[in-house]
């Protein structure tokens, strides 16, 4: 089983130091079995956010499994408080205390879930890509193949309660909208959208370079551009400049376009930020 899993994963040479995020679910589980398999010097990271009663104990399933592959092991605690918006303020805790360029168990399942909760949130072009697969080793891979791996190995994943809250829209997506859609369809559609995803991923990359030379500054330049890439040099710009997470979605980099185009003098673009225009330049106010 693990040879075939491993011809589907993209894990750097063997002997390559790797951090691995192991919050001890089957995927990030399959994670650390995966690297420690490809020959890589694995170092498992877990955080605990405190959200559960006796979340600390899930640290002692990731530790085990690590000494059991020989991987080294560090555990954070990062405290979230339940509220608004838990599920963002959890990953950007979690980030803040992994190390730079950890690598994560996200599957195939995950970039269908992710790209069809982009398409609802009106993303644009690197939404509808998804999940960069950079640090992603396990993206072919399938999720009942991560719980497939672990019941092999007799690994008892840790069972996060909050992934079956309908309360958090990736969960609905994830239990109804998508097995929703393979009805309709009658075939499993997760392969087709991270297919499409990767599709866009390249075309994304493509319009990237293409658009490099343009002045997103410069209202007549944008003007005389095709418009894909004026769309493209703008995200770049006000995501580098404001330093979103994320670029604009397609509502907000249309508004900008009616901007470059003299229709309009300003427009929001949320974050608090303005993106305003005089004597042909582009700036950006808060």
């Amino acid at each position: 089983m693990i040879p075939e899993l491993l011809d589907r994963c993209t894990f750097p040479p063997p002997g390559t130091a790797v951090d691995c995020a192991v919050s001890g679910g089957p995927d990030s589980l399959a994670l650390l079995v995966l690297a420690s398999e490809a020959g890589c010097r694995v170092t498992a990271w877990h955080v605990d956010h405190g959200l559960r009663p006796g979340s600390a104990a899930e640290a002692d399933v990731v530790a085990q499994a690590a000494a059991r592959w020989g991987a080294a092991f560090e555990a954070r605690a990062a405290q979230c408080e339940p509220g608004p918006n838990l599920e963002a303020r959890a990953r950007e805790a979690r980030y803040g205390v992994l190390p730079l360029g950890v690598l994560t168990g996200h599957t195939a399942d995950d970039q269908a879930e992710t790209v069809l909760l982009n398409l609802m949130r009106g993303a644009g072009l690197d939404g509808l890509a998804g999940i960069d697969p950079a640090r992603r080793p396990l993206l072919a891979l399938r999720r009942h193949q991560t719980q497939a791996l672990c019941h092999h190995l007799g690994l008892d994943p840790v069972r996060d309660p909050s992934n079956l809250d309908p309360a958090h829209r990736r969960n609905r997506i994830r239990h109804e909208l998508l097995p929703l859609l393979c009805d309709i369809a009658e075939r499993d559609v997760v392969p087709i959208i991270a297919r499409g995803a990767g599709l866009m991923g390249g075309i994304r990359d493509l319009l990237d370079e293409l658009a490099a030379d343009i002045d997103p500054t410069d209202a007549k330049a944008l003007a005389q551009a095709p418009e894909p890439l004026a769309q493209m040099a703008l995200r770049r710009w006000i995501q580098r400049e404001t330093s979103a997470e994320h670029p604009p979605d397609a509502a907000a980099i249309e508004r900008v376009m009616a901007v470059v185009r003299n229709e309009a003098r300003s427009t929001e673009i949320g974050g608090g930020w303005r993106v305003t225009r005089s004597s042909q330049r582009l700036g950006l106010q808060r």
